[in-house]
């Protein structure tokens, strides 16, 4: 509220000007963009959001979505305007209660103009009333939302939000998540978090899904489907909800055999990363056609096909690393997307190495020599891939090799004290490729500017092996070929 002041005198005016709100020739629209130069149009600036308070109705048969989306927001800068991400029809939109006006741009836009501009600084809620069927919406040529025999699914990287929910839609925006959706009696919905309520009335099922630490819109998932879902508690205590679909067919029993560890696995990766950051966990997998997998947070998300041809425990050991790298930090940008993958692969290794199935070195040895110089793998710069590059193998093969190239330079100590130290640092945020070396030159007390060069931004092989080796080629590691079958885990 601003109070006119009546002051005698020449400093009656000074004061006057300190009363006076911002005048609306201050007021700006926030950016289309955040700002990442890999997807320009990703995200947008002006405005932060905190809480995502989605209440959603979907029926499976016609794959008919309508929802409510209230966003808790805090202006960063003077708005006048502001973008949303969304690619569904919108029906309303209230901003602290009052109509805004609203318009659809570009292929993925809404620009939503407020009431009244939004000051610097100022908290405020965006209600937004939406429906549509997502399972027809393309945007580029493509969808994120994926249909099954029963029902459908969110989940794809980088963006996925844009199907089911308008959103911030960048990782620097993290949230909390309250998602609460109606599926008709018979169906579950899966989503992340904890679940806290389900309750059934008049022929519909509401699930009620909580997110209680800050995540990052593409690590948003939801599944409504026809699911078996196992319960229990790791030793800690914390809730495992899994979940699968009830026509899986042949792949049903090795997604069984590998999901069920997912406990297991966490408990390891503890060893190596330090606690688990969240308080639950999981997996699931829906009868869908594709086959990647994806780190949704605290309840990744697993094709049947990862399965296809029997259990693998090495996809469920890399997808939960994530939990730790790429969840709990989230890149700054996409071009920083090595330090996502290229710890979730060298977390298989380590797995390989504990289960006694072929060292860390044995692997980076036997990636080495499987490219020759002339191979476009070392064409690819994984501190740097492009978009086009995002999920080459180089991310992930020619990443995790250059950890094993720094823990040789660094020494064992240094190196798994940077691997718990980065997650505890940096809990439920963002970093970046140069924060990470900036980090381990801390830890180890050594310049590794000419180490990083050469194994994440050098476009050529590497003249230095990451360890001395024979000249005889080196034997496949019996792990190999479980880790290979993961090589498109997210190629989409």
């Amino acid at each position: 509220m601003h109070r006119r002041l009546f002051v005698p005198g020449s400093a009656a005016a000074a004061l006057l000007m300190l009363a006076i709100p911002a005048s609306a020739a201050d007021f700006q629209p926030g950016a289309p963009g955040i700002g990442d130069p890999y997807y320009p149009d990703y995200g947008n600036g002006g405005y932060d959001i905190s809480h995502y308070d989605l209440r959603l109705k979907y029926q499976p048969g016609t794959d008919r979505l309508d929802g409510t989306a209230t966003l808790l927001a805090q202006a960063t800068q003077d708005l006048s305007r502001f973008n949303l991400d969304f690619a569904l029809d919108v029906k309303e939109i209230l901003i602290g209660g009052k109509r805004a006006q609203f318009k659809a741009t570009g292929d993925h836009e809404v620009e939503v103009t407020p009431p009244a501009g939004i000051e610097k600084g100022k908290n405020f809620t965006v209600v937004v009333r939406y429906g549509g069927t997502p399972g027809k919406v393309e945007v580029s040529g493509f969808t994120s939302w994926l249909r099954t025999p029963d029902g459908g699914v969110a989940a794809n990287e980088p963006e996925s939000a844009w199907w089911w929910f308008p959103s911030n839609d960048h990782p620097t925006d993290k949230a909390t998540y309250d998602v609460n959706v109606s599926v008709p009696d018979g169906t579950q919905a899966i989503s992340n978090g904890t679940l806290q309520s389900e309750r059934s009335q008049a022929g519909w099922t509401r699930f009620a899904w909580r997110s209680n630490k800050p995540q990052a819109t593409y690590l948003a998932t939801l599944a409504v489907g026809k699911f078996d879902i196992t319960k229990d508690t790791t030793a800690n205590g914390l809730p495992v909800i899994n979940a699968y679909s009830k026509d899986l067919g042949d792949n049903a029993g090795a997604a069984r055999a590998s999901i069920e560890r997912t406990a297991e696995v966490t408990e390891y990766l503890e060893t190596v990363f330090g606690p688990y950051p969240y308080n639950s966990l999981g997996g699931y997998v829906p009868n869908v056609t594709t086959g990647y997998a994806l780190e949704t947070q605290t309840r990744p998300f697993y094709s049947p096909r990862q399965f296809a041809n029997g259990s693998n425990v090495s996809v469920v050991v890399h997808e939960m690393a994530h939990q730790w790298y790429g969840d709990s930090v989230s890149v700054k940008g996409w071009k920083d997307i090595w330090v996502n993958e290229g710890f979730a692969r060298y977390s298989q290794w380590l797995w390989s190495e504990k289960e006694g199935e072929g060292t860390t070195q044995e692997l980076a040895d036997y990636v080495y020599a499987s490219h020759p110089a002339d191979d476009a793998f070392w064409k690819v710069a994984p501190g740097d891939p492009g978009p086009e590059n995002q999920f080459h193998l180089a991310v992930y093969d020619r990443g995790a090799a250059t950890l094993q190239a720094l823990r040789n330079e660094i020494g064992d100590k240094a190196f798994f004290e940077l691997l718990k130290t980065w997650p505890a640092e940096r809990a439920h945020g963002n970093g970046s490729n140069a924060d990470l070396i900036a980090l381990a030159e801390k830890i180890s007390g050594k310049e590794l500017d000419a180490l990083f060069q050469t194994w994440l931004y050098a476009t050529e092989k590497p003249a230095a092996p990451a360890a001395k080796r024979s000249a005889a080629a080196p034997e496949q590691p019996k792990s190999w070929k479980k880790i290979a079958a993961t090589n498109g885990v997210h190629a989409h």
